[in-house]
């Protein structure tokens, strides 16, 4: 399959099995990919997409230039079977839910998967139409630092209990239709980015 790794608009191979991996990535850092590779293996995915967000709308600060973000995300990815894509601005998508229903219509015979941390799915009952969400794709979660233990008690832990798939069954997980989740074991990565733009931001004074 031939791909361009900086493709805007990535090509989806029929078939294919994609972890999408949204996210305002300003900056990209070292836990994005290890996350990414983390997820991928545990799950047999095909390919983690990032989807650079133009802005995340749970966030106040106006994220750093697109082209900037892009080219750090590209340089940070540096892996084969990551891709990196402005999606979002493309489609003209703020919400999970609207880019989840627009690539399903565009790319109907690819499985895609979500990818969160269990600090987003802890409050997800914030996100739009965050049911619905839930309904449209199958969702995985990785442990996230003091996070984890809130996704049992979270509202979408308790409304979709009973979609909850056991952490030893990951690599059957891509099988799964939605509504499903998985909260997978393994690596938790202690970096944000808006812990690093605090320490640039430390830097430049």
């Amino acid at each position: 399959m031939t791909h361009s790794h900086a493709s805007a608009m990535p090509y989806f191979a029929p078939g294919t099995y994609i972890g999408l991996f949204g996210g305002s990535f300003d900056p990209p850092h070292a836990g994005h990919r290890l996350v990414s590779l983390s997820v991928m293996r545990a799950l047999g995915l095909d390919y983690i997409c990032w989807l650079v967000s133009p802005q995340n709308p749970l966030k106040n600060h106006a994220p750093d230039n697109m082209t900037k973000r892009l080219a750090a995300c590209q340089s940070m990815a540096a892996h084969p079977r990551l891709m990196v894509s402005d999606v979002e601005a493309r489609l003209g998508t703020q919400y999970a839910v609207d880019t989840v229903r627009q690539l399903k219509a565009r790319h109907p015979q690819v499985h895609f998967i979500w990818l969160m941390g269990s600090d987003n799915f802890a409050s997800l009952q914030h996100w739009k139409q965050w049911q619905q969400f839930m309904q449209e794709v199958p969702v995985a979660i990785y442990p996230r630092p003091d996070s984890a233990l809130k996704v049992n008690n979270s509202q979408a832990g308790q409304v979709f209990a009973q979609q909850r798939v056991a952490a030893n069954q990951a690599i059957d997980f891509k099988h799964f239709k939605a509504p499903a989740w998985i909260m997978l074991d393994g690596v938790r990565s202690h970096l944000s980015s808006s812990a690093l733009r605090q320490n640039d931001a430390n830097k430049q004074h």
